[in-house]
């Protein structure tokens, strides 16, 4: 599979998947939600959007779309399917870096993308009018079916040259990481110092003992 990423390919670990039955616009708007993200917090949040427990902001094709009050006001949904495919392909890549002895804790996303594939002209039956929510009359003579193509990479920060603003992203990711990290780690419970009582005891065993 031929990947569109421009950059340095090298040190950047790749997983994809083709003629996927579904929305390519809801699998851009996940790999926009993705992109550089840490890899395993990413695929933790594509869980919760599966499970429909948190929603996923749209930045395109969002018209007549409702905004949600997790998102800060702005458009957005819950493309539960959609986000079980992306979810599929990043595990891939994440097995894919473990296989090479990587770990994945310390991966971002550094490329994610979603793209149209191949266009099937469908007919629909004889009598059947087919509407859209907002975007007007769709076609009465034909429907299509649409295939799209997935394609995650996943690589450590310090050894891809991005963008500025990729970069920006990028650190700021990586430090939220590991403040999330700092507070998820157990605290090492607090030494306390014998007790008088005690000292006094370990004292006079010591004294039978040599006697």
């Amino acid at each position: 599979m031929n990947y569109s990423f421009n950059m340095e390919k090298g040190k950047v670990i790749f997983a994809g998947a083709k003629d996927i039955n579904a929305s390519f616009k809801d699998l851009g708007a996940i790999c926009d939600y993705v992109r550089y993200k840490n890899a395993v917090q990413a695929a933790e949040a594509l869980e919760k959007v599966v499970k429909a427990a948190a929603p996923v902001p749209y930045r395109n094709h969002n018209k007549g779309m409702g905004s949600r009050h997790e998102l800060g006001g702005r458009k957005g949904r819950y493309p539960t399917k959609c986000a079980a495919v992306v979810k599929k392909v990043l595990e891939m890549a994440i097995s894919n870096a473990k296989s090479k002895g990587i770990d994945a804790e310390n991966l971002f996303v550094v490329h994610a993308s979603a793209n149209k594939t191949q266009i099937y002209r469908r007919t629909p039956s004889k009598g059947m009018l087919y509407h859209s929510d907002s975007y007007g009359f769709a076609a009465m003579r034909h429907s299509d079916v649409e295939f799209a193509k997935v394609e995650i990479g996943i690589a450590s920060p310090e050894d891809v040259k991005l963008g500025e603003k990729a970069t920006k992203m990028l650190n700021l990711n990586s430090a939220l990481s590991k403040k999330a990290a700092k507070k998820q780690a157990p605290k090492a419970a607090p030494k306390t110092a014998p007790k008088p009582a005690a000292k006094e005891k370990q004292k006079v065993q010591a004294a039978t003992q040599k006697e």
